[in-house]
């Protein structure tokens, strides 16, 4: 049986607790790995070692920083495809979307090799006489980075690249359901030239995220996941002075005006939420079309499409839509919800619930789902499912649809189709969502830009990548300065103007 062990001061370390976890293929349900689970000790000891390194790579100056970043791209390019096959053998998605997962982290490590710039503060001279003032920024020393099952690369990356190229120690604890990429990761920044110790990749569960919150060392904490620990984890941090930065759950509205185009509105919701089983924070699970005749067009444009979608495993290459659920828990959980929609009265249009792939009867498929008529007082409305389920809820009017997604407690993506400018444009300004897309049904900006959601989605007030993350994993300090010469002053009491 294969063992994934921690990643410690560059190579690879068992940890003392004697525990592990059981890393399935969900394409078969069997184990194909044990993965060590951390202990306190072995998470204080990873922690130790990360700020003893990370003194010398913070006093690094930011060029060569990112000549490690420059490095990185080259690696994870040559490595691409042995890593997507790794991440769809531990997750379940398909081949090209292993590949896009590690496409858009290696897109925030391009954008950390502008490290230098990101990194420059401010300077003004003769604030007064003599005087002279100016910022920097500087490293906070040892961060944390606790990543979700359903981007095993990306937000791993995400995290990474800004917060190493900072000058920060990054202590990741990735997913236990998927780790093997991470570490694959770890040695690539490596073989990059990141010294020893400066990144520690430490598997575990909650006693490993309880140790890392109760670290008197680490100064920040980024966190991906559901709203519930998104939470507990913002709040936890904020308790021990930790700066955080939590993004949770999600249900995503995509509304149709009736003026659309009704086929490409089709196409995006079925690609946006059936592709990755639905897996994704920003997946649209909710398809809202404005009138009586735009929703019964929409829904017969969109019945022959979803039942046309190929499921089974990532092996089967482009011949698949989406894979399997990441575990068998996660499948119950998603038929188990569609089965409360059956009973609290919405339509079933499209009925994946016994959905089954000769060959792989034991793996965690689930077949796509399609609701009609569903209303926002239902379990399969307010839940974020999670998986190949797309609700529909008819909305009488434009402002009604956008009460909808304004009224929802979370608050991450969102998009609009319509071919109204203005139309657009006052939804665009007026929704309380954080990512916006007009036309484009997954709205995750480019890496020089910023992601994140608001209400229930994010804590925090920073969000990731961008210019944000370096914010995030830098403290400004300003500097005034003054060199008297022929200066005569008395001592001053009180505050006064410079000039």
């Amino acid at each position: 049986m294969r063992q994934v062990n921690h990643w410690i001061d560059g190579k690879e370390a068992a940890g003392t607790s004697g525990r592990t976890a059981d890393v399935y293929n969900p394409a078969t349900g069997e184990v194909q790995a044990k993965v060590a689970l951390a202990s306190k000790a072995d998470m204080d000891a990873a922690i130790a070692r990360a700020a003893e390194a990370q003194v010398k790579w913070g006093a690094t100056n930011p060029q060569r920083r990112a000549r490690v970043m420059m490095k990185m791209v080259d690696l994870i390019n040559r490595d691409m495809d042995k890593m997507a096959e790794v991440l769809s053998s531990e997750h379940g998605k398909t081949f090209p979307d292993a590949k896009g997962d590690i496409q858009r982290g290696l897109e925030v490590i391009e954008f950390s090799v502008g490290a230098p710039h990101q990194l420059k503060g401010e300077f003004i001279d003769a604030a007064g006489p003599g005087i002279d003032m100016y910022s920097m920024r500087q490293p906070l020393g040892v961060v944390a980075a606790i990543t979700p099952f359903n981007f095993p690369a990306m937000i791993p990356l995400w995290k990474l690249g800004p917060a190493l190229a900072s000058g920060n120690a990054v202590i990741l604890k990735p997913s236990e359901r998927d780790p093997t990429v991470p570490n694959m990761l770890a040695a690539l920044f490596q073989e990059a030239g990141l010294p020893d110790g400066v990144l520690q990749v430490v598997h575990g569960d909650k006693e490993a995220v309880d140790a890392i919150l109760d670290s008197e060392v680490i100064q920040a904490v980024g966190f991906v996941g559901s709203t519930p620990i998104a939470q507990y984890i913002y709040e936890r941090a904020a308790a021990t002075g930790k700066r955080a930065q939590c993004f949770g759950g999600a249900k995503n509205h995509m509304i149709i005006m009736p003026d659309a185009d009704l086929d490409q509105a089709a196409d995006a919701l079925v690609g946006a939420g059936f592709g990755a089983a639905g897996e994704r924070c920003m997946a649209i699970s909710v398809a809202v079309p404005v009138g009586e005749k735009t929703a019964d067009a929409l829904i017969e444009k969109l019945v022959p499409r979803i039942e046309k979608l190929k499921v089974g495993p990532w092996t089967a290459g482009n011949d698949v839509d989406y894979g399997p659920v990441v575990t068998k828990a996660a499948r119950e959980n998603i038929l188990r919800l569609v089965e409360t929609g059956v009973e609290q009265g919405a339509e079933l249009v499209v009925d994946g619930r016994d959905f089954a792939l000769q060959g792989y009867e034991d793996g965690f498929f689930v077949g796509p789902h399609l609701f009609d008529r569903v209303t926002p007082d239902m379990d399969i409305y307010k839940t974020e499912i999670f998986g190949p389920v797309l609700s529909t809820v008819r909305a009488a009017s434009y402002e009604d649809a956008l009460k909808l997604a304004m009224d929802n407690e979370y608050g991450n993506g969102t998009a609009i189709f319509t071919r109204d400018g203005d139309t657009a444009r006052d939804f665009a300004s007026r929704v309380n969502v954080g990512m916006i897309g007009v036309n484009v049904p997954i709205p995750v900006p480019l890496a020089y830009f910023t992601f994140g959601g608001w209400k229930k989605s994010g804590f925090g007030d920073l969000n990731q990548h961008g210019p944000d993350a370096f914010r995030f994993y830098t403290r400004t300090k300003t500097v005034t300065s003054r060199w008297p010469s022929g200066i005569k002053e008395g001592a001053a009491f009180n505050f006064k103007a410079m000039d």
